[in-house]
């Protein structure tokens, strides 16, 4: 037997070595191999990781990161590679890992799109490619990973839309998309049939549409993350009442509506977080969060939520956050809140609150960020708030707090930003001693409070982390401490419009963070400092409004951050220096109304960026250098009021942004230059009071040019419509050539003669003789012929003052009857006042153009050196001020009120929006509004309109309105935009539906008449509404008294909270002039349909 098996044994040998030496065939082994070299092959390895491990020395299987199976020894089963910085594209080659179940590559630098090929890893459990640089689209092919469990691709640059072969993912418990480009709607079945999912992340993209209503019927799900989307519409009401959800994020969308389940039916027992900031949610706080016992963070800032700050919110014994700014919420913070003693941020700033801060705030001893600004708070400063020592972050501002603020505010040493600006605080700033305990304090901001007395010595011991020091608009005298040069860190010192004086302390310019210097409005002396060139971060520098004296310092040149420059209405003298023209990022360089002397540098091509340029009111001379032509985004250049001579370059056709050209007042001689006619955004041109001669061009600007805007040129010629002699035509024969030769120079001569006795002569009579500018009507018969000094004083009967209309701030209105027999409205400025100059500038520069039924309208003006006056349409029927106000007046009904604030409305958009540039009002008010004879409403009054020339937001503003009707941006930072207009507009609506002016004496504490209307909206508005409208609805006809029933309760609360809105204290909040007028309309049409149907009713 056995013999028998090794004779088997030995036959069998030779067929052994047969196989043995036949060549092998490709095992999946090989396949592995290939694959894990490919991936290998497309990336750099900068560290050499892959480099040093996968070696074909050892088994694949042994290769860092690279796992097997068990059952599989040979197969790989998992690649985790997470942080290594890999540096490279996905190889397609990793779709042939058949066994592959974990793909972990997270962080790796990786590059490139997601091969579609990782589809076939059909064994595929966790795919996490996260924090790369991965793009282009989620490939559709993912939709074949049914055993997926976890897909995290978040933090890449992934677009597209989110493949819909996803939806049959039905292994899938996590699913993480957050922080890509993905863009278009989330398909509508993806989570129809996934109900293991407990974790979804699609936040910071730019998903779209709806939320899909099958995110509400996830029973696993605990983390929801949508925010930072452009989702609208509700939110399905199944998603506020899932058991397990912990996490709900939904900020920074276009989500709309009440939130489901603020009727009580909202259940999230598991709830810690909730934020919905940002979104367009309406209606109450939802109440059901009462039952949400173990939330921590409640954040629901910037939308539209109405109603109270709910006491229930002092039972949720875990909150740590609750972050509600941004809302409509009403009333009084609630005592009860003092009880979440976990609570470490408050936010409730930018609402409607009222009322003192409570006592029992100084519970929350956990407090990090106290957030209350822009409210209608009352009271004393919080002394509390100085033993709450955890306090990093204090917002006050914009609110009507009163008194001194307390030294104990030194307490919390963990103190960053302190904000209590705009509102009455008084007494001095005693309390920056304690403050320096604060080493961690960054912002200081006490602008527009009765803070007195002056900045202390000890201001230099505040932290040196310190970066803004803001104290504008208070009482603050004295000069600035030598020690604030301490604050080496700060980078904005703002102290404008206070009464400082003195020198500026040379130490000042050891502050080498200084980025901006605003000490405007001041009465600072002596020179501005020498060494300020050593400012090598500056970036603004604003001394107007002072009285520095002395020379520009030649150091400015070397702050080559320098952008705005502004040294306007101070004292000083001598040249400017050559190097501030070297400046090649200044925006803005004005230093207007000073003494400078000098000629201009030849090279201004420097200044690439430069968009305005005001050297007006100066004793420059000489010559304008031909390189202003190099600066192509100039918009305004102002060098009026010099001594400049010699022909405007030729160079300045180049200036193709220019805006606004005034070169007036100078000795500039020569012809108008042609091209100037050619400067498409040139709408302002002022060559007035030069030596110019020839003919005026008619094309571009001057096809509006007035009278004013070349007056004291007598050489020139053309332009019948302004007053000037035709010109002569030179084409003559020889013969008469051969005469002028002879004759011309001594004609030459006499008519200089001529010219000198001429001016002298209006020099010294100008108020009896005085020319006139038509307005660019072409319509009102009067705008075609002059009108004299002599007429416009026969009309108003010598300024009798019986003929008195009104008196205002540059002037007076008289009624006048012109010669013949046109009744106008003359405004005669008082010629005393500069700002009367910019008010009839203003006035007609806003009108001419202006074509608006309800926009009153300059018929024409008449002006020589020392008069000026406009010719209105006459207004018989008063002003809105009058009619509201006057004891005797027939009262105005609802609907008389409605279209009047319609008319007035639609102007304003015109002005806004239609015009042919954006045009500020600035002094919006019922005295403004004047009715012709058939009572329809005009606006009126453009003294201080501003013109922005295209769709700018905001303008400086030099001249503010009037108190009472001011939006707060306009009158706390001289900053005007549309939606300041937008807030006098609806102050005045308030005004006309409640009768009561803003500075009515009951307005004088701690009130005002938007306050005490919001008080009473909408339960109590019949507390608030005129009587005299009720009057007026019932002294009219039955018509109206239909109207009075009808128009009564919703049209009312429609007509408040419009003007509610107008007035928000946020220009962000106000809605535009264009809502305006489509709200009124409704409330109109509503209103007159309500009328109809009462009256048919009756008639039945």
């Amino acid at each position: 037997m056995a013999m028998a098996f090794r004779l088997i044994i030995l036959a069998l040998v030779p067929l052994l070595a047969t196989v043995l030496a036949a060549p092998s065939l490709p095992s999946s082994n090989d396949t592995d191999l290939d694959a894990l070299l490919a991936f290998k092959g497309q990336l750099s390895d900068p560290l050499g990781v892959l480099r040093n491990s996968w070696t074909t020395n050892a088994s694949f299987c042994r290769w860092v990161g690279v796992s097997c199976g068990r059952r599989q020894r040979h197969r790989v089963t998992a690649l985790e590679l997470p942080g290594v910085p890999l540096h490279g594209q996905l190889a397609p080659h990793l779709g042939n890992l058949s066994f592959l179940s974990v793909l972990n590559l997270t962080s790796s630098n990786l590059v490139g799109s997601i091969p579609a090929d990782l589809g076939r890893l059909r064994r595929l459990r966790r795919l996490n490619l996260a924090h790369n640089s991965l793009s282009q689209s989620i490939p559709s092919t993912f939709g074949n990973l049914t055993g997926l469990q976890v897909l995290d691709v978040g933090g890449n640059m992934l677009s597209g839309q989110i493949p819909m072969e996803m939806q049959g993912l039905r292994n899938l418990a996590y699913i993480a998309l957050h922080a890509n480009y993905l863009s278009g709607p989330i398909p509508a079945h993806l989570f129809n049939n996934t109900p293991l999912l407990s974790y979804v992340s699609f936040g910071n993209n730019s998903l779209s549409g709806s939320i899909p209503d099958s995110v509400g019927s996830l029973p696993m799900l605990d983390f929801l993350g949508l925010q930072r989307n452009q989702l609208s519409g509700p939110v399905p009401s199944a998603i506020f009442n899932m058991s397990r959800l912990r996490m709900l994020y939904m900020a920074s969308n276009n989500l709309t509506g009440p939130v489901p389940g603020s009727n009580g039916s909202l259940s999230l027992p598991m709830l810690q977080v909730i934020s919905l900031s940002q979104n367009y949610f309406t209606g109450p706080i939802p109440s059901g969060l009462a039952s949400c016992k173990n939330i921590r963070i409640i954040s629901l800032s910037q939308n539209f939520f109405t109603g109270p700050v709910p006491a229930w919110l002092g039972e949720l014994p875990f909150l740590t956050g609750l972050l509600a700014g941004g809302n409509e919420l009403v009333g009084q913070i609630p005592r009860v809140l003092g009880n979440l003693t976990m609570l470490t941020r408050l936010d409730l700033s930018f609402c409607k609150l009222n009322g003192e801060i409570p006592i029992e705030l100084s519970k929350l001893t956990q407090l990090n960020i106290l957030e209350l600004s822009s409210n209608g708070l009352t009271g004393s400063f919080p002394a509390f708030l100085g033993n709450l020592t955890s306090l990093t972050a204090i917002g006050l501002a914009l609110n009507l707090l009163t008194g001194s603020v307390p030294a104990t505010l030194g307490n919390m040493r963990s103190l960053q930003l302190l904000d209590l600006g705009s509102n009455r605080f008084q007494g001095e700033l005693g309390f920056l001693d304690g403050l320096s305990n604060c080493r961690e304090l960054r912002l200081i901001n006490l602008q527009v409070n009765d803070f007195s007395g002056g900045l202390p010595d000890y201001t230099g011991n505040l932290s040196k982390k310190l970066v803004i020091f803001d104290a504008t608009g208070n009482k603050l005298t004295g000069g600035i401490p030598s020690t604030i040069s301490n604050l080496s860190g700060v980078s904005s010192l703002i102290l404008m419009n206070n009464q400082l004086s003195q020198s500026i302390p040379e130490s000042i310019t050891t502050m080498e963070n200084l980025e901006r210097i605003d000490i405007s409005g001041n009465s600072f002396v002596g020179p501005i400092p020498a060494r300020i060139g050593m400012l090598k971060r500056l970036v603004q520098l604003f001394l107007y409004n002072n009285k520095f004296s002395g020379s520009i310092p030649d150091g400015l040149g070397n702050l080559t951050l320098l952008e705005y420059i502004s040294l306007s209405y101070n004292n000083l003298s001598s040249h400017v220096p050559a190097s501030l023209f070297l400046l090649n990022n200044l925006v803005e360089l004005n230093l207007s109304h000073n003494s400078l002397t000098g000629a201009l540098p030849f090279d201004l091509g420097h200044m690439k960026q430069i968009n305005k340029v005001d050297l007006s009111n100066n004793n420059l001379v000489g010559s304008l250098p031909d390189s202003f032509g190099q600066l192509r985004m100039l918009t305004y250049l102002s060098l009026s009021h010099n001594s400049f001579q010699n022909s405007i370059p030729y160079s300045f056709r180049n200036l193709i942004s220019l805006g606004t050209l005034d070169l007036s007042s100078n000795n500039f001689s020569g012809t108008i230059p042609k091209y100037l006619s050619n400067l498409t955004y040139l709408t302002s041109l002022n060559l007035s009071f030069n030596e110019l001669q020839g003919s005026i061009p008619d094309e571009g600007v001057f096809r509006n040019i007035t009278l004013q805007s070349l007056i004291g040129n007598f050489g020139l010629c053309g332009a019948p419509r302004l007053g000037f002699l035709p010109c002569l035509d030179t084409s003559h024969s020889d013969n008469n050539g051969h005469l002028l030769k002879i004759l011309l120079p001594s004609f030459a001569l006499t008519l200089a003669a001529i010219a000198i006795c001429l001016y002298l002569l209006i020099r010294r009579n100008s108020l009896k003789q005085g020319e006139v500018t038509p307005a660019a009507d072409g319509v009102d018969p009067i705008s075609h012929r002059l009108v004299s000094y002599h007429e416009v004083a026969r009309a108003t009967e010598n300024f009798n003052e019986d003929n008195l209309l009104g008196v205002g701030s540059f002037g007076k209105v008289f009624k006048g009857q012109l010669d013949d027999g046109l009744v106008v409205a003359i405004k005669v400025l008082n010629m005393q006042f500069e700002q009367a100059v910019r008010s009839f500038d203003a006035e007609c520069q806003v009108l001419r153009m202006a074509r608006h039924r309800n926009l009153i309208r300059i018929l024409n003006t008449c002006s020589n050196l020392d008069f000026r006056a406009l010719l209105l349409q006459y207004m018989p029927n008063g002003s809105l001020e009058t009619h509201l106000h006057t004891e005797n007046s027939e009262p105005l009904g609802f609907i008389k009120r409605l279209d009047i604030m319609l008319g007035v409305s639609e102007a304003m958009e015109y002005l806004h929006h239609h015009h042919c540039q954006v045009v500020l009002h600035r002094d919006l008010k019922p005295s403004n509004v004047l009715f012709d004879e058939d009572m329809t409403a005009h606006v009126a009054d453009f003294g201080i309109a501003k013109l922005l020339g295209d769709d700018t937001s905001m303008v400086s503003a030099s001249m503010a309105g009037t108190i009472g009707y001011m939006a707060p941006e306009l009158a706390y930072m001289g900053k005007a935009s549309r939606k300041s207009d937008v807030f006098s507009f609806g102050i005045m609506l308030l005004e006309v539906f409640t009768g009561k002016r803003p500075t009515n004496p009951m307005f004088l504490g701690e009130s005002s008449l938007r306050q005490w209307v919001s008080r009473a909206f909408p339960a109590r508005l019949v507390d608030v509404v005129d009587e005299k409208l009720l009057q007026g609805e019932e002294m009219n006809t039955t018509t109206s008294a239909l109207a009075s029933t009808a128009c009564k309760g919703d049209f009312l609360v429609s007509t408040f909270e419009l003007g509610l809105d107008c007035s928000a204290d946020s220009n962000e909040q106000r809605p535009s002039m264009s809502d305006v007028v489509a709200r009124l309309r409704n409330i109109k049409k509503d209103c007159s349909a309500s009328v109809a149907a009462k009256k048919g009713s009756q008639q039945h």
